[in-house]
């Protein structure tokens, strides 16, 4: 059953040079108990996309997000308040940055915990620390009282969490929720973020570029590029049989168990368009192998090829009929 609905989301900003479409048209559905894996390059949307949820992107804001039978674009500030943390809740990328310096992280958790619960001081520090032991922080009686500069990156990152959790919110957001961290951490980090939405029965919108992490911890996955999502499938079907150039060329540069050492990735030429200046046509054209004459001319649109399976490309039903191609 879907949670939350994203219906034709459009995020612009004024700019000297007219107006640029970060978003452009988004439509993505997040169940519960699921997680949605929302992958692309730096710039390519994911980050303004889970911004607009909240309303908290900068730019002009347009379409419908669903929750609860309401539209979260439509709604007063104070209406938004009762969502935000509490029914709704994201992790950001840079817990250093998104924690204050001048309070402790019991203070910091207890804040929305007494906004959103109606929670007393007491209530409220005895939450807090309960929250610390959920996302498994040694001596949480202990680290309720220290500031973020004196702990980890990790342990942070777990601040974090517990922070977008001690509301028991109905979705999570977690935008690039290892970033910075080395690699033993994020599995940590992943494997508690996993374990809480099924313990919690919540729906997780993933965002991240890494391809890896999207394999072993996504249900469904969307593929976003130039402020679109151009390929959208179950994660089985993504790796199996991506249809989109784009998202082959994504997976031709991971590197793969048992390759050898001197086999060199494959790089996507060319950089994402600037939203400012987009190509007519398909947005990809300009770095896509697979580009003719006619994609110049059609802005291809999502359309089925498979159960659950949609591509916007005007080749995805050749690339369907030969097998696909494996990344």
């Amino acid at each position: 059953m879907a949670l939350l609905e994203i219906r034709d989301l459009r995020v612009s900003f004024a700019a000297d040079g007219g107006e640029a479409h970060a978003v452009d048209g988004v439509d993505l559905t997040l169940d519960a108990g699921r997680t949605l894996g929302l992958v692309g390059e730096s710039g390519c949307g994911k980050t303004l996309t889970a911004l607009s949820i909240l309303r908290l992107a900068a730019g002009r804001m347009s379409g419908e997000v669903l929750f609860g039978g309401r539209n979260l674009l439509a709604l007063s500030e104070r209406e938004l308040r009762d969502v935000r943390g509490n029914q709704i809740a994201m992790i950001f990328q840079e817990p250093m940055s998104s924690l204050n310096p001048v309070f402790t992280v019991g203070n910091q958790i207890s804040e929305a915990v007494r906004l959103h619960q109606k929670l007393g001081w007491r209530a409220a520090r005895e939450r807090a620390i309960e929250m610390l032991r959920l996302v498994e922080i040694a001596e949480p009686e202990r680290c309720v009282d220290e500031y973020p500069h004196q702990l980890s990156g990790g342990m942070r990152q777990r601040v974090m969490i517990a922070m977008a959790l001690s509301c028991n919110p109905r979705v999570l957001v977690a935008d690039e929720p290892t970033t910075a961290l080395d690699v033993t951490i994020q599995a940590q980090i992943l494997d508690l973020v996993g374990h809480l939405r099924d313990q919690l029965g919540m729906a997780l919108l993933l965002i991240t570029h890494d391809l890896g992490v999207v394999a072993e911890r996504a249900d469904v996955v969307a593929i976003m590029y130039a402020g679109r999502v151009v390929e959208r499938a179950p994660v089985e079907a993504i790796f199996r049989r991506p249809l989109h150039p784009y998202t082959q060329g994504l997976l031709r540069s991971v590197p793969k168990v048992g390759e050898e050492r001197r086999t060199r990735l494959e790089a996507i030429p060319g950089m994402v368009p600037d939203p400012l200046h987009l190509p007519s046509g398909c947005r990809f054209r300009d770095r896509c192998p697979m580009a003719i004459a006619a994609c110049a001319a059609s802005d291809p649109k999502l359309a089925g090829y498979g159960p659950a399976h949609e591509a916007a490309c005007l080749r995805a039903g050749e690339i369907a009929t030969a097998g696909g191609e494996r990344g």
